[in-house]
């Protein structure tokens, strides 16, 4: 079963789908969505998330999910969070060794799935440039 939550901003539209028959947990789904909406461009700089609250009812889960996911991508420096205003986008980051030793590792696993399912290095690369062509443009990170 998924969930579709459409939220309505100034000037753009974010979308979030979770999937509650999928073995990935919630609060990492809503995590992963959140990071892909940075990457897009569909949230911005400073932008203001809901709140926990306001997140969870839309989305018909616990408050407890949303606040664990807020949680990560505090951790990870994808937001920042002030008791007073709330959580806002953070996109002003760099790639430090941890998060390029991570990244290796992610990719070495994915690539080696793509390997054993057939698909050559030329392939893979259109896929990785496809993906990176739709985000949007003059992105922060630098590597």
């Amino acid at each position: 079963i998924f969930i579709q939550l459409v939220i309505l901003k100034r000037r753009s539209i974010m979308i979030l789908k979770l999937n509650f028959e999928s073995e990935i947990p919630i609060y990492i789904q809503l995590r992963n969505q959140i990071v892909m909406a940075i990457a897009h461009g569909d949230l911005a700089q400073g932008e203001k998330l809901p709140t926990i609250r306001n997140l969870a009812e839309d989305l018909g889960i616990n408050n407890m999910t949303v606040n664990k996911a807020y949680a990560m991508l505090k951790q990870e420096g994808f937001i920042s969070i002030d008791r007073r205003h709330g959580a806002k986008v953070n996109t002003i980051l760099t790639p430090d060794f941890e998060f390029k030793e991570k990244l290796e590792d992610d990719l070495t696993l994915v690539i080696s799935e793509a390997e054993i399912r057939g698909i050559k290095k030329d392939e893979f690369m259109k896929i990785c440039e496809n993906i990176f062509d739709s985000m949007k443009g003059g992105h922060p990170y630098v590597i």
